[in-house]
């Protein structure tokens, strides 16, 4: 390929949009690899009329050797999809909601597409697109879809939530929301108008029971945890402030006597555990954390 045409810009597109794919499915390796490729590519080109005397048909197998990719940490399903939207202009492989969505589903049972007209609220998860903000007659107006994969609802957010979430309420962001949905007279469809939006990790501090840690050893990080992810102070109906975050309960595991299990039993570390559930923390307690949600 003529290399001035076919740039590294453009070759990073294409590995963004999923082309070489084929060759290789970790994308992040592809694109951490551009300019080691390109550098083989100009020592290959440089070698090739560089015969000698004694050379013998694959002598110069070592400086035409393809290189091995660079190291590179996976992408999340959310980075990928980033990143094919910018090359692209819209998702291929896939849906931004899978990050998260069987966790998701742990707290929000019911499915956009199963929605239906209710006097009640109703919790509702998915993706925020297309927002925009309108001057109404009580202030400003954020008008967005939510889209879960399987449907997509118009959802309508007043100015003080608005104000109040502006990093949440954004173009591909993950949120779980609490509102009344209706019919909208006017697009024939079905619109939610939003009391309550909560991240991911607002949604687990808030309907999460508490987090289990399969292993007591992990225990020891849960201070160092309370100390960079500390509870978050939220305002009661009545006027009061609690602790918004997750307790942790412990497994613990006595020693096996012959022919004996080992007995079990749970520890509850108590309000002095509670701690903030972000990704970066979960992550930090690793596979021996899980969230336990409300049955049903």
């Amino acid at each position: 390929m003529d290399r001035k045409s076919v740039n590294k810009r453009v070759v990073e597109a294409l590995i963004k949009a999923g082309a070489f794919d084929s060759i290789h499915p970790e994308r992040s390796k592809l694109l951490a690899s551009v300019a080691r490729g390109y550098t083989h590519a100009e020592t290959t080109e440089a070698n090739a009329d560089q015969g000698g005397l004694f050379d013998f048909g694959d002598s110069h197998a070592s400086s035409t050797a393809e290189p091995e990719l660079v190291h590179a940490e996976p992408w999340s399903i959310k980075e990928r999809l980033s990143l094919e939207k910018t090359a692209i202009g819209f998702y291929l492989s896939g849906h931004l909601f899978d990050q998260s969505g069987s966790e998701v589903r742990r707290i929000v049972k019911r499915q956009i597409a199963d929605l239906q007209d209710s006097r009640e609220p109703v919790l509702v998860a998915g993706i925020v697109s297309g927002l925009r903000i309108i001057n109404g007659q009580r202030g400003r107006v954020g008008i967005f879809k939510l889209d879960d994969k399987s449907d997509a609802i118009e959802a309508v957010a007043n100015e003080e939530l608005l104000n109040a979430h502006k990093e949440l309420l954004a173009e591909d962001e993950l949120v779980i929301a609490q509102g009344k949905v209706q019919h909208d007279r006017f697009s024939g469809g079905l619109r939610m108008n939003v009391q309550a939006v909560w991240s991911l990790a607002g949604a687990r501090a808030r309907f999460g029971r508490h987090l289990l840690l399969s292993d007591a050893g992990a225990a020891g990080l849960i201070h160092e945890l309370v100390q960079r992810f500390p509870p978050r102070e939220v305002e009661t109906e009545e006027g009061g402030v609690r602790k918004h975050g997750l307790p942790v309960r412990v497994v613990m595991q006595a020693e096996p006597e012959a022919g004996r299990v080992g007995a079990r039993w749970l520890v509850e570390l108590g309000e002095s555990s509670r701690f903030w559930p972000a990704e970066e923390a979960l992550a930090r307690l690793g596979a021996a954390a899980e969230v336990i949600y409300e049955a049903g």
